[in-house]
């Protein structure tokens, strides 16, 4: 994609990190097929990650305001996210339906509403206006606000049941950590160029919710990626990782 299809342009870093979505996905989607159960997956952060992708794609389908400038976001970006969201539905089925007797639905209780509504809100006060439309941008804000806090019902729900992880799990947490990262990478690339309506003369907001959306989720996972680096290390990438050690537990 880098070479071919962008032309080695650095735009398409935001293409990987939606591709390294799609990937987070897919390794989900194995765990579910492997173990043949839902035990330790949240459908509520699906729920809210599938909420995210709507977003986006609302914005990005009709507007080319949030799109990397290389020739991925012409179509290959918005492809992605609709492969994520297939795959994001799927999941959701997979754990509420075919596998509802495995899924651990009192301990996945985290109140993902509540936050997904104060994530709405802060898009609708803070967003930047790449898109020239307050909805569009709005919509975008959204889906870059909830995408930041949509870990927490699975970090939550691994603490109810102990800290213990499974391989699967555990990637599919850290792959979805590396795409923000890499999204957030082009965002600071792309500073100058976000622009928005000031609330206040010469304080460019929407830069500052952007980057304080992707620092949230860095912040959040930030205990997470210590315990599973050393779990990694200690005990390879095949097996299920205990996490009882950091403080979300």
């Amino acid at each position: 994609m880098y070479h071919t299809i962008a032309g080695k342009n650095f735009s398409s870093i935001l293409t990987m990190a939606a591709m390294l979505q799609t990937f987070a996905f897919g390794l989900l989607g194995m765990q579910v097929t492997f173990a043949r159960n839902a035990c330790g997956i949240s459908a509520r952060a699906l729920v809210l990650d599938a909420l995210a992708l709507i977003c986006r794609l609302s914005s990005t389908l009709v507007r080319d305001g949030y799109l990397p400038v290389d020739a991925s976001g012409d179509w290959m970006y918005q492809a992605v996210d609709i492969c994520s969201l297939a795959l994001v539905f799927w999941l959701v089925y997979q754990v509420l339906v075919v596998h509802k007797d495995t899924y651990q639905v009192a301990e996945d209780s985290f109140p993902a509403f509540y936050v997904a509504i104060g994530a709405v809100t802060l898009a609708v006060i803070f967003h930047p206006n790449m898109d020239a439309d307050p909805v569009f941008d709005t919509l975008w804000m959204s889906g870059l606000n909830i995408s930041a806090i949509a870990m927490m019902p699975q970090l939550w729900l691994s603490a109810r049941v102990g800290g213990r992880m499974e391989a699967l799990t555990s990637h599919y947490i850290a792959a979805m950590a590396i795409s923000q990262f890499l999204s957030g990478l082009f965002m600071w690339h792309a500073w100058e160029h976000i622009t928005c309506h000031p609330r206040i003369q010469g304080v460019n907001h929407g830069i500052w919710a952007i980057t304080f959306a992707h620092l949230l989720h860095m912040v959040l996972l930030g205990d997470f990626s210590y315990y599973y680096i050393r779990s990694l290390v200690k005990d390879g990438v095949c097996r299920s990782m205990d996490l009882s050690g950091a403080t979300w537990v």
